[in-house]
């Protein structure tokens, strides 16, 4: 053992590295939020959180007190579970508009070596508690983490996992559709579909339950990564449903799957076609993109004046078959870990502490929908962006002879004496 090794294990340091790296823990705590509260006087991180969360309408976001039963739920079934509350200011001809949001992330069930059809199921008796306290706590509006019904496989490039695929009026989506009717609640589901009537071509696919139980619609994934283990495009392409807004009960949403949140313009489309709140399904690991993730949404949020929902889901993967993927690593059985961290983000740039790094979690947010529109007014963004200017440019660009509008000085390449 190295000096520094022996003197970081005499202080404990090294324990907790190699705590954090084994359970996806930052330190011992289960996210940044609680790290920090448990360190810093009060009176400090009451203006820690202020910078890092912001206010809501002036004020800290409140907590929600959450039925005992719900309480019990999470104790019983060992999630994470967080509840809070987005004002908005009180308006004289509009009534408060409030809904209550929830946010479910989640860890596989069974090792991926166990046969397909139990993964599935034990995910689903995995999740019914988490949704039963959700329903139970008032939820309008739930979502689940990108393809929630399986292992993200899709590092592995191995076609095997394509049996995992189902039509949108599948086996996940009958599991919800019961619970749906069951707690008045639409929930918005991320499966990997299979498209009998093309094909069989598969798509990852958020589909829309209604609070009927009924399926009001779907919106494939719109923007295929291919960075370091993430080979989705071996599986399925870029989506082909636009930028659709769903009009639900509780208002109007839209599904900007995963990578997408990494493409401005693709938060952009939904707040044009009027989306109140937008949900991120993600499945997303911390060396690639953990630094992005508090920024990305809360800036989407901000920029189009709507709600975000960001979901990531949790744990470690380890897959039968190491792999590769071009990238200079060596062979490798895992994703890496899967940071969870999900959260709300609201338009006055406010947003709720993250759930757990390393548990599974149910969030649950009010937001009064009237914010929306507040924050239209105070910023003006619709107002004075330049859509024409943009789409000129865009349609330029799309051009194979464009020319991008660069002006050179014109002493830059001039020799001088």
């Amino acid at each position: 053992m190295e000096k520094n090794q022996e003197v970081e294990a005499e202080n404990g340091e090294g324990v907790e590295e190699s705590k954090s790296l084994k359970d996806g823990s930052i330190c011992g705590y289960e996210s940044l939020h609680s790290l920090l509260s448990a360190n810093l006087k009060p009176e400090i991180f009451q203006e820690v959180s202020r910078l890092l969360i912001g206010l809501n309408c002036g004020r800290a976001i409140d907590a929600i007190v959450l039925p005992e039963s719900t309480k019990s739920l999470s104790s019983e079934h060992d999630f994470d579970l967080q509840a809070f509350c987005f004002r908005a200011d009180k308006e004289l001809l509009r009534a408060p508009r409030v809904v209550r949001v929830g946010l479910i992330q989640n860890s596989i069930s069974l090792p991926t070596t166990a046969p397909f059809l139990d993964q599935k199921r034990a995910i689903f008796q995995k999740l019914k508690p988490i949704i039963e306290a959700a329903g139970s706590s008032g939820v309008n509006i739930l979502c689940l983490q990108e393809a929630w019904m399986m292992p993200f496989a899709f590092c592995t490039r191995e076609k095997r996992w394509c049996e995992f695929a189902e039509p949108v009026d599948g086996e996940s989506t009958r599991f919800l559709q019961d619970l749906a009717l069951k707690y008045n609640m639409v929930i918005i589901s991320s499966i990997l579909e299979r498209d009998v009537n093309h094909g069989e071509t598969l798509w990852n696919t958020a589909v829309i339950i209604g609070n009927h139980g009924n399926i009001i619609g779907k919106h494939r994934k719109n923007h295929i990564p291919r960075v370091g283990d993430f080979n989705e495009s071996t599986y399925y392409m870029e989506g082909n449903t636009g930028h659709p807004v769903f009009e639900t009960a509780y208002g109007k949403i839209g599904v900007n799957i995963c990578y997408g949140r990494h493409h401005p313009l693709n938060w952009l489309a939904f707040g044009l076609n009027g989306a109140e709140i937008v949900f991120n399904p993600s499945a997303t690991v911390g060396e690639l993109s953990e630094p992005m993730w508090p920024i990305e949404a809360r800036n989407a949020a901000i920029a189009n004046s709507y709600f975000v929902g960001s979901i990531n889901r949790v744990g470690t993967e380890i897959f039968p078959n190491p792999f590769t993927s071009g990238d200079g690593k060596p062979q490798h059985a895992d994703f890496g870990h899967f940071y969870g961290s999900s959260h709300f983000s609201a338009p006055d740039a406010s947003c709720t502490p993250s759930l757990s790094r390393n548990r599974d979690g149910l969030l649950i947010s009010d937001m009064d929908l009237n914010l929306c529109r507040q924050l239209k007014d105070k910023w003006g963004f619709r107002m004075t962006g330049r859509y024409a200017v943009y789409a000129e440019l865009l349609a330029n660009y799309l051009k194979p002879d464009f020319e991008p509008q660069v002006i050179t000085d014109p002493l830059l390449h001039k020799k001088t004496l």
